[in-house]
């Protein structure tokens, strides 16, 4: 096994680039020194000679810059260290497959401690900045490690079973990637990582590959993900609107194509941070991002995985430019969910959240619709449902701008509350309603009067209208059943005068 390794670094070693083989030519100290110990020279059989003779067998001069990987980092000089890192990350370039655990052991424990090396090397850099050849070879190896594409994911397409949404995905090369990735946050978050060199090479190719990743089933590697990207966001201020624009058509496409994608949270947690940081006033282009993308993800059936850090980006969104509660809201209203009772209560957690920072004049702009479809929740069956509308009470500033509006508020939602009263089967729901109409009664019976006589009105306009319906039917009944039908033929009724 340990042959198929170094064979497989032999061929890795003839795409060397040109700078590579022009160094390992160049015969630094440490490789005149490794040479002459490799021809019989004054080694003396020292433990730390042998295992240098026996790195230099196993990787040729010719392979990795000429240092050999096996070396530390403390037994070079400085100025040697530089390469010594190029070739351990040329060593850590060659992959495995971690499907079998019993397969080329001895090879990914050495690749391993190598990785590890390479985490303290760059995080105790001290002031050495990174040449433009390391932070190539440092981009290559996060791209031969870590970008590959995901099979399909079957269970999305049919279900095995019926409890697959809670079962989670683990990579089984996650104990090698998570070293991997921790080298990749250690490099970017560097003091020493230039990033006027890096952008070239941690480009728009590079960051479209990374975001690809997000769709791993392993939450543990979407959760690295999510801090790297923020990083590379953070660091790469040129790179920052392709970022943007990239990660919002991911969400296009899941929204309206697929309503697929494992990373739907975790981008959301990283734009959370993004929108934290926009200027004021917002620019167009944020607040179209809230408009076709934030607001739209609401529609989905699985907004429950990605519910609380959507809830946190449009909140952000309405603390930094309160004009926009209004379009925030009015966009819920649009895409409420009727038929589907677990949103409908998480929709009325987050009405909470923007009606909790609203002011006023937004707030009027919308009550009217907004009470129309509270009252909807309020009558609703499911007793979740109406007691969360109901708790919305709850809130002074919310009771108070419902005070402040009480001539429009109160004749809409009145009739849901005397149903609740009269009809509801929860008590629960029914001691909320009781509590409700009691405050509505302190704040101004005057009106609470009103309403309940224009209320019993409506009721008897409607009542008197039902009966007529009803006796039309019965007159219509009448009348067809004195001509039965006959084979085919049809039945005319002469219209009743009423």
């Amino acid at each position: 096994m340990l042959k198929t390794f170094l064979n497989k670094l032999s061929r890795k070693s003839k795409l060397d680039s040109e700078g590579d083989s022009s160094r390992s030519t160049a015969s630094p100290r440490g490789v005149s020194g490794r040479s002459h110990r490799q021809h019989g020279g004054g080694g003396g059989g020292s433990s730390a000679a042998a295992k240098r003779a026996s790195a230099s067998a196993v990787f040729p001069a010719s392979m990795v810059s000429g240092i050999e990987p096996l070396v530390p980092f403390n037994d070079v000089p400085n100025s040697e260290k530089m390469n010594l890192f190029v070739s351990k990350l040329s060593l850590c370039c060659v992959t495995f497959d971690f499907s079998d655990p019993g397969k080329n052991i001895v090879e990914k424990d050495l690749k391993r401690r190598t990785l590890f090396e390479l985490v303290d090397f760059v995080s105790c850099g001290g002031s050495m900045k990174f040449s433009e050849h390391a932070i190539l070879a440092m981009c290559k190896m996060f791209a031969i490690n870590l970008f590959r594409v995901f099979p399909p994911n079957y269970r999305a397409n049919g279900g095995v079973s019926e409890n697959d949404d809670d079962e989670l995905m683990f990579d089984p090369a996650w104990p090698h990637l998570q070293i991997v990735y921790e080298l990749m946050v250690t490099f970017i978050s560097s003091s020493c990582l230039d990033a006027k060199v890096a952008k070239k090479y941690i480009d728009h190719s590079f960051i479209s590959k990374l975001l690809d990743l997000f769709e791993s089933d392993d939450p543990r590697e979407r959760d690295c993900l999510k801090t790297i990207l923020h990083r590379v966001y953070g660091k790469f201020m040129v790179h920052r609107p392709f970022i943007r624009k990239s990660m919002s058509n991911i969400f296009y496409q899941f929204v309206f194509e697929t309503e697929k994608h494992n990373g739907i949270a975790e981008l959301l947690e990283v734009f959370g941070s993004v929108i934290s940081g926009f200027a004021l006033p917002l620019k167009e282009e944020h607040k179209i991002f809230l408009w076709r993308v934030l607001i739209p993800l609401h529609k989905p059936k699985s907004m429950d995985l990605y519910f609380q850090p959507l809830s946190y980006c449009i909140t952000l969104f309405i603390e930094k430019e309160t004009k926009l509660a209004s379009i925030v809201i009015n966009g819920l209203l649009k895409y409420w969910p009727v038929t589907n009772s677990q949103k409908e209560v998480m929709f009325l957690g987050e009405l909470e959240e923007i009606l909790d920072v609203i002011n006023m004049v937004e707030f009027q702009r919308v009550m009217v619709p907004l009470f129309l479809r509270i009252g909807c929740c309020i009558n609703s069956l499911h007793f979740q449902v109406a007691e969360r509308a109901l708790y919305l009470w709850n809130n002074d500033h919310i009771v108070n701008l419902i005070a402040h509006n009480r001539q429009v508020i109160l004749p809409i939602i009145f009739p849901a509350l005397d149903s609740n009263v009269h009809s509801h089967w929860n008590p629960a729901v029914m001691n909320l309603t009781h509590n409700v109409r009691k405050m509505f009664l302190e704040i101004d019976e005057k009106l609470y009067i009103s309403c309940h006589s224009h209320f019993k009105e409506d009721e008897a306009i409607l009542s008197a209208e039902a009966e007529k319906r009803k006796e039309a039917w019965k007159q219509l009944e009448r009348a067809a059943s004195l001509k039965p039908v006959t084979g085919n033929t049809a039945v005319l009724v002469s219209p009743l005068m009423t």
